[in-house]
């Protein structure tokens, strides 16, 4: 074997040094530089299942110049190489190449947001999802019954099954999904309350309790009174007398209700009437939030059988029927 003279040999090892080094250096300078990018803001999408080489395609396509090689090579030095997690991601300003992969292996995808409002029934939270241009409407071709079956929930009827609440999620979730949070987000909350309330409430089941949660939410004109109407409430449904509450009539009537409650609609019997009938209607009317579940299972303590609305968003509260009728002459004189 032929031994290079020692001059040649540190010539080499000196070359191999330097084109070490100018590797190193141009990698370093390469993972901390900030990419370009054809414009900003930018969206990408990374659909579930996506590997690694797929997401940086969606990058490329994205106007993001990553240097597909040097980005591939630096994911598997740092082993961040199968860590991709899918979602839509926004770049709003040029990022390393290490800042970049950081953000995908995070899943710090772009957020949105839809809000469900309490007091809404599900006709209107459907329709609030259905506007969402950054939800993915898989509930858009199903029936009321076909989504609850999907969303595997033991009830008939979806009706104040979902917490009011603001809901977060990656941009091209499913509306399934949101569905799914506030389902288990409502039994959350009723199940706690539920297990913290008075033992003598005149509830067979957390169901009926959500049913006089969505009355209580649909009644209450002023937060402070939310107390005083349930407690009224449970005092009725506690002997038998009639709720007698406008709401459940106008639930009832559904799309023939045209925003004016008429005479005759209070004396046409019917499952939502409670004019007519005692005793709760057979589902929720509305969505109840926190406090009117909290209210329906921690009614304020009262006498009162009857309260009636001042005109100004409060009510006068009465422990009998002549008290009551004296009130409503002097509030609602000339009403019906």
């Amino acid at each position: 074997m032929r031994i290079l003279p020692l001059p040649t040999l540190k010539t080499a090892l000196a070359l191999i040094l330097l084109v070490v080094l100018a590797a190193a250096g141009y990698s370093a300078w390469y993972a901390l530089s900030p990419l370009s990018v054809s414009k900003l803001p930018v969206e990408v999408e990374v659909p579930l299942g996506t590997g690694f080489r797929a997401a940086v395609d969606q990058l490329e396509r994205a106007g993001v110049a990553i240097h597909r090689r040097e980005f591939e090579l630096l994911a598997r030095a740092l082993g961040q190489d199968r860590d991709i997690k899918a979602g839509s991601y926004e770049i709003a300003v040029p990022l390393t190449p290490v800042e970049l992969l950081d953000k995908l292996t995070r899943g710090d995808v772009a957020q949105a947001e839809v809000r469900l409002i309490e007091g809404w029934t599900f006709a209107q939270i459907r329709a609030a999802l259905n506007a969402s241009a950054d939800l993915r409407h898989h509930s858009a071709e199903l029936d009321d019954a076909r989504i609850l079956v999907q969303l595997d929930v033991p009830e008939e009827q979806p009706e104040g099954l979902f917490f009011p609440d603001t809901y977060l999620f990656a941009r091209g979730s499913s509306d399934m999904a949101v569905l799914r949070r506030a389902y288990r987000a409502m039994q959350r909350h009723l199940k706690a309350e539920w297990e913290a309330r008075n033992a003598s409430l005149p509830y067979r089941t957390p169901y009926e309790a959500l049913i006089m949660a969505s009355i209580i939410e649909k009644e209450t004109g002023l937060a402070v009174e939310r107390d005083m109407i349930a407690g009224v409430l449970v005092n009725r449904l506690r002997i038998g007398m009639r709720l007698q509450t406008d709401p459940t009539v106008i639930y009832g009537l559904g799309d023939a209700f045209d925003g004016n409650l008429k005479k005759k609609h209070l004396l046409e019997d019917g499952p939502y009437n409670t004019y007519t009938r005692a005793g709760l209607p057979p589902t929720p009317i509305a969505m109840p939030g926190l406090a009117s579940l909290k209210s329906a299972l921690h009614p304020a303590k009262t006498e009162s059988l009857y309260y009636v609305s001042r005109g100004d968003g409060s009510s006068h509260f009465s422990r009998n029927i002549d008290e009551h009728n004296r009130a409503v002459s002097k509030y609602q004189r000339g009403g019906r």
